[in-house]
C-alpha cells in the first residue's frame, strides 16, 4: 500500500491548515460523554491528559492518513511494505457477504475491516454460523465511529474478512499494545482474559509496571520485546500518538491494529497520573529515557 505522498511528511496535529470547525452537537456530545466517564470537565483549549487529546483528536485531526491506516486490510499492507509479511496475519477471505458455508479450515476469525470489536470466533464448527452471518451483516450496514465521533472511520471502505486462528490451544494470545509517542515507544499495555474476565496493565519499555498494583502479579515480558518497540517505532514515524497493537506467536511478533482513537478516550487510565504522562509526551514536553 503506498500512502498519498501529500499526507506523509507531517505528524498528526501538525498542519498549517486552520482546525476544522466541528458541528456544535460532536462538540457538546463529547463534553458530556467525557464528563460522563471520566467525572471531570474536558479541556479541549489546553488538553494536558491522553484522554483529552484522544477527543481533540477526533473533533480537529482530519489526517488522510488516519482512514487508511485504520482500515484493517490497509494496515497490513502498511506493516507488510515497512516490516515485512511475516509480521502479519494472512487473509483467507475478504468480502461484504459471508456465505452459506464457511469454506475455510477451521479455527478461524471473521472479523469487520471497518469497525472495532466486530468479530466472531470459528473454533470447532459448532459455533451458529446463521448467527455470525447475521452479525456481519449488521456490521455491513453500519458506519462505525459516528456515535463516538472518530472521524478516522468514516472513510474506510466496509467489508469483512477472514484470518486464521492465532494463538496457541485455542486460547487468544495476550495483546501487546505499544504506545508510541513522535516515534519513540513509551509504554507498553498488557491485555489480559479478553474473552472472559478482560483487564489489562500498563509497563514501560524497560517493563516496570506503572499502571496501579492489582492482584494479578506481572507476567513475563514477551521474548520479542525488543523487537515489538523496534517495530512499533517505524510504524510510527511521523505520528505525534499511535498505539500499535502486537500478539507474540511462537516467539515472534504480530502485528495486530493502529489505534489513533485508544478506548476512544473515554476509557479510565489508572493511575491518573500516568493519563497526565501519556499526555506530556503526546505534547511533546519530554522523552523518557
Amino acid at each position: 500500500m503506498t500512502l498519498n505522498p501529500a499526507v506523509q511528511p507531517r505528524e498528526t496535529g501538525h498542519s498549517d491548515s486552520p482546525l476544522p470547525n466541528p458541528p456544535f452537537a460532536a462538540v457538546l456530545r463529547i463534553h458530556l460523554s467525557y464528563l460522563w466517564q471520566h467525572r471531570r470537565l474536558l479541556s479541549l483549549n489546553a488538553p494536558t491528559r491522553l484522554t483529552e487529546l484522544v477527543q481533540r483528536r477526533k473533533l480537529f485531526d482530519r489526517d488522510e492518513r488516519l482512514p487508511q491506516l485504520i482500515d484493517k486490510l490497509g494496515a497490513k499492507h502498511f506493516v507488510a511494505e515497512r516490516l515485512g509479511p511475516e509480521w502479519v496475519t494472512s487473509t483467507l477471505w475478504t468480502g461484504s457477504l459471508l456465505p452459506a458455508t464457511p469454506p475455510w479450515p477451521r479455527p478461524f476469525v471473521v472479523k469487520s475491516r471497518h469497525g472495532c470489536n466486530q468479530r466472531r470466533f470459528v473454533r470447532s464448527g459448532e459455533e451458529d454460523w446463521a448467527a455470525i452471518r447475521k452479525a456481519a451483516a449488521r456490521w455491513m450496514r453500519r458506519e462505525y465511529g459516528f456515535w463516538l465521533d472518530e472521524w478516522g472511520y468514516r472513510g474506510i471502505p466496509r467489508g469483512l474478512l477472514v484470518e486464521p486462528f492465532i494463538g496457541e490451544d485455542l486460547v487468544l494470545p495476550l495483546d501487546y499494545k505499544v504506545f508510541v509517542f513522535h516515534g519513540h515507544a513509551a509504554f507498553i499495555q498488557v491485555h489480559l482474559g479478553r474473552e472472559d474476565n478482560h483487564r489489562w496493565l500498563v509497563f514501560d519499555r524497560n517493563w516496570r509496571r506503572v499502571s496501579r498494583r492489582t492482584e494479578d502479579p506481572d507476567p513475563e515480558p514477551p521474548v520479542s520485546l525488543a523487537r515489538m518497540i523496534d517495530g512499533a517505532e517505524i510504524l510510527g514515524r511521523g505520528f505525534d500518538f499511535v498505539r500499535v497493537d502486537f500478539y507474540e506467536i511462537a516467539g515472534q511478533p504480530r502485528f495486530g491494529e493502529l489505534t489513533f482513537y485508544p478506548g476512544s478516550g473515554l476509557e479510565s487510565v489508572d493511575p491518573p497520573e500516568l493519563d497526565e504522562a501519556m499526555g506530556s509526551l503526546w505534547l511533546g514536553r519530554f522523552r523518557p529515557t
